[in-house]
């Protein structure tokens, strides 16, 4: 399906029905068909809604870098668009950030029943030394090639630069997701967890090394009323083990 957002194209799957209304939001690099195991499924008992974000899948990216904030000020109003005012979120990744964000909202005119964070991001990021040696490789690197006489023999070192020692994520993206891509990560979400009031499930693999499982006790612990599952698999558990997966959205959803 397709609608329009503020000038701009935004390609959604809406699909089932039931009492409640769930908004899945996917994580960055991907779009909302990656999660059609989790869609099938509760969409037998629930009304499912998953918009590609943005810059992402069949929806056009934002004229500006966007923040997490306004990646969550997009969800807002395209739920208004559809006429959806409660809905039960689930974020995965880059999209758990933008789920946070939303909840810890205290006048967010869309509301949250429970919550559902899927191997999120969010926290400051762990690195191997090998990480931070490309970063600050690259940092010394861009400092020499924007000295002027460099700079006038070789005017596009630095991009070139950029896409060797950024991530396969970073060099696939336009300059404005790449900048998105930045602000996301500088942003932590840590202060915004215990603004939390509803119950959260994370739903996390234990060989994570994208959002490592310590990032979900720090989570499980900040959130007021949190619960945490651990599944086999890495950053998407949810798929490699959804038969338990499955079951564990089932007793969050249909329970008391």
């Amino acid at each position: 399906m397709e609608t329009t957002v503020n000038g701009r194209r935004v390609k959604y799957i809406d699909c089932g029905q039931g009492k409640q209304a769930v908004l899945l939001l996917h994580g960055w690099g991907v779009d909302s068909s990656v999660y059609h195991l989790i869609i099938d499924h509760l969409s037998s008992y629930c009304r499912v809604i998953a918009p590609d974000l943005p810059g992402f899948g069949g929806s056009v990216e934002p004229e500006v870098p966007f923040s997490p904030t306004d990646f969550a000020d997009f969800v807002v109003d395209f739920t208004a668009k559809l006429g959806v005012n409660e809905v039960v979120g689930i974020g995965h990744s880059n999209g758990g950030r933008v789920l946070i964000e939303l909840l810890s909202r205290k006048d967010c005119p869309l509301t949250f029943k429970k919550a559902i964070l899927l191997d999120s991001a969010g926290l400051p990021a762990h690195h191997s030394l090998k990480y931070y040696v490309r970063v600050y490789t690259f940092k010394c690197l861009k400092h020499v090639l924007n000295l002027p006489p460099i700079r006038r023999l070789f005017p596009h070192a630095i991009e070139q630069a950029q896409k060797h020692f950024g991530s396969a994520d970073y060099r696939k993206a336009s300059p404005i997701m790449r900048q998105s891509m930045v602000l996301a990560l500088q942003k932590d979400m840590t202060p915004y967890l215990s603004q939390i009031r509803i119950p959260t499930l994370l739903i996390w693999g234990k060989d994570d090394t994208a959002t490592p499982l310590s990032d979900a006790k720090i989570m499980e612990r900040l959130i007021p009323d949190a619960g945490l599952v651990e599944l086999p698999g890495g950053h998407f558990a949810f798929a490699e083990s959804f038969g338990l997966c499955s079951r564990v959205l089932d007793s969050f959803l249909q329970g008391e």
